[in-house]
């Protein structure tokens, strides 16, 4: 799956590859446009408050060449809410020299420790607890393992993206109805041709269905995949920076924009395979006010901790990277993003 921060560095890599199709050389986006989208970006860069600032140093991740991972975040705060939870959990590593990335989806009610509040919780209030601090460490806690970066949208702006996008495709072969006594009412009709900003959202946010909490996750990543691939075949420039406008206002990360931009050029030039796994574990009801938790399979979770340690190694082979379950001889050649058209 692809997620909100790979979502941002392809619309960048996708606005490069415009204008060096086009009449601008490879040298004209570092000279007519690379300051510009930069500036756009300026208000996404958050540093984490309990970890070092880098922003006086020279970016580390400019041109990128060991693994490095980051925490994604679709953050669901309604209009006029300070802050919301973390409905979309996804732990990424990056493997810049060969182009592989793994990302592990985290169901947003996983039971787990919460760094910081000394108790266990859905994994889904640490950030409504703690910002991304706290979802950072307590992600840390449960999957015993780095994370170097993070980044997190707003849902909400994903709404404006989509629209200004004209729409995104999803596979919905029924009418999806969300009629449930404590959740919002809707209904999103099946087989269109596309779907708006805000059925995108009722999409993901939807409860109802047998799958409980790894079905939701399934829907994150599909409409998260559809919304890269829409905005990857851009080619109007007026529609590229209308929707970095969109993400200077809900999109955060400790990447600086440089990074970013820097990034972007770096996947523009390798082709980006993604290979997506989501935590198993079961449903239960727990404590003292009988509430409903995804509780991680532990043999699962402890495979996970080994499949991330592995792809964090530079010295593991592309041939080598799996995920749990999978033995090398049977991992596909590739995952590949859509190419920008």
């Amino acid at each position: 799956m692809a997620a909100c921060c790979l979502v941002i560095v392809l619309l960048i890599a996708s606005c490069i590859g415009y204008f060096n199709r086009g009449a601008l050389a490879a040298w004209g986006f570092d000279a007519f446009l690379s300051d510009k989208l930069e500036n756009q970006l300026a208000d996404t860069y958050q540093p984490l408050t309990d970890r070092p600032d880098p922003s006086a140093e020279e970016p580390v991740v400019k041109v990128a060449e060991e693994p490095f991972s980051l925490l994604m975040m679709g953050v669901d705060a309604r209009p006029g809410q300070k802050a919301g939870r973390s409905d979309t959990l996804i732990y990424t590593v990056v493997r810049p020299t060969d182009g592989n990335a793994l990302m592990v989806s985290i169901p947003r009610d996983t039971y787990a420790e919460i760094v910081g509040k000394d108790k266990q919780d859905k994994i889904t209030h640490a950030y409504a607890y703690g910002g991304p601090e706290m979802a950072v460490n307590s992600v840390e806690k449960l999957l015993d393992a780095p994370i170097g970066h993070y980044a997190s949208i707003n849902f909400e702006g994903f709404v404006q993206m989509v629209d200004t996008l004209g729409g995104i495709a999803l596979p919905i072969t029924e009418d999806i109805v969300n009629k449930g006594a404590d959740h919002e009412k809707f209904t999103i009709k099946a087989g269109q041709s596309s779907y708006s900003g805000e059925e995108a959202l009722n999409y993901v946010r939807y409860r109802e269905d047998a799958g409980g909490d790894v079905s939701r996750t399934e829907r994150n990543r599909i409409f998260l995949e559809a919304l890269m691939h829409k905005a990857t075949s851009l080619q109007q420039w007026n529609h590229i920076t209308e929707l970095l406008g969109i993400v200077g206002d809900n999109f955060r990360t400790d990447l600086q924009p440089s990074e970013l931009t820097g990034l972007a050029k770096q996947f523009l030039q390798t082709e980006l395979h993604i290979r997506s796994y989501t935590l198993h574990g079961t449903g239960a009801r727990m404590g003292k006010q009988n509430l409903w938790y995804f509780v991680a399979d532990e043999q699962d979770l402890n495979d996970v901790r080994t499949t991330i340690a592995r792809w964090m190694d530079p010295a593991t082979s592309a041939a080598d990277l799996t995920i749990p379950g999978e033995e090398a001889a049977d991992a596909p050649a590739s995952s590949d993003r859509p190419a920008a058209e």
